[in-house]
């Protein structure tokens, strides 16, 4: 109502994209023009040092795609993590002493190759604190034999003690494509006998905890965690890369309660 003088009287603001109500009201209002932008595209008017400060500090991270790249991220209502609890522990690299590590496999109920779901491939361990540490995300949207090969090359670039794979979608050909990827890969399947979120719930305690770090920055896993509420998920697609993280973390754990597990000689 401050806009009262002149033919076409204009205003600029300028804010940082929170999801506040009368954000996306704006956002939804017809004749807005919605222009994104990045802190770096200003690159030649900003010190130097302070543009390699904040990308060291905040780049990769939730708070750093809001503030810094102009994204608009949503704490989901009711979600079971949230940013906070994930960027309060988050670490630059894995400590030294981890006691084990799995590779978990969370695989699509489609065949891959571009189509469908991705296979969710997550990398974690354990450490002598007790305190659990997310390696690498490592799924994708390949064939069977593409994704058993990149699961055999995170084992062997972690060298990790086990994979963990859930045998609900095709199990028997889940562990015969990894046969066949590795012969002597040792693979524990794991079968769902609760849903996601009732399997998801003693895993989001541990982050609500202080116990769980991501070793870097994981934004396409960390959506999919974000968007898993009491209810149910409420992302686009299949949550592949959190319910692989769920999988591996419930292994490391020692939470044999939420599912069945089958180990393979």
């Amino acid at each position: 109502m401050g806009l009262r003088l002149g033919s076409h009287p204009q205003c600029v603001i300028t804010t940082t994209p929170r999801p506040t109500p009368l954000f996306r009201r704006l956002m939804k209002t017809p004749g807005t023009i919605l222009v994104r932008g990045s802190t770096f595209d200003n690159r030649d008017h900003l010190p130097e040092g302070t543009l390699n400060f904040l990308a060291e500090r905040y780049g990769g991270t939730r708070l750093g795609r809001q503030e810094l790249e102009g994204e608009l991220l949503e704490d989901v209502p009711g979600a079971l993590w949230t940013a906070s609890m994930i960027d309060a522990h988050r670490l630059r690299a894995a400590p030294a002493d981890l006691q084990r590590i799995v590779v978990s496999v969370d695989p699509s109920g489609t065949s891959g190759g571009g189509k469908g779901d991705d296979i969710g491939i997550i990398v974690a361990g354990k450490g002598g604190d007790g305190r659990f540490y997310v390696l690498e995300d490592a799924s994708c949207n390949l064939s069977p034999d593409a994704w058993a090969r990149r699961v055999v090359a995170m084992y062997e670039k972690w060298q990790a003690d086990r994979v963990v794979a859930e045998k609900n979608f095709g199990g028997a050909m889940v562990e015969a494509v990894l046969r066949t990827a590795s012969r002597n890969l040792p693979i524990r399947m794991v079968t769902a006998s609760r849903g996601k979120i009732a399997r998801a719930e003693p895993v989001a305690a541990l982050y609500e905890q202080g116990k769980v770090s991501h070793c870097g920055s994981f934004n396409e896993l960390e959506d999919e965690l974000c968007a898993m509420t009491g209810a149910g998920y409420v992302g686009e697609g299949s949550p592949d890369r959190a319910d692989a993280l769920v999988w591996a973390l419930s292994s490391l754990n020692g939470a044999s309660s939420v599912y069945n597990i089958a180990a393979l000689a």
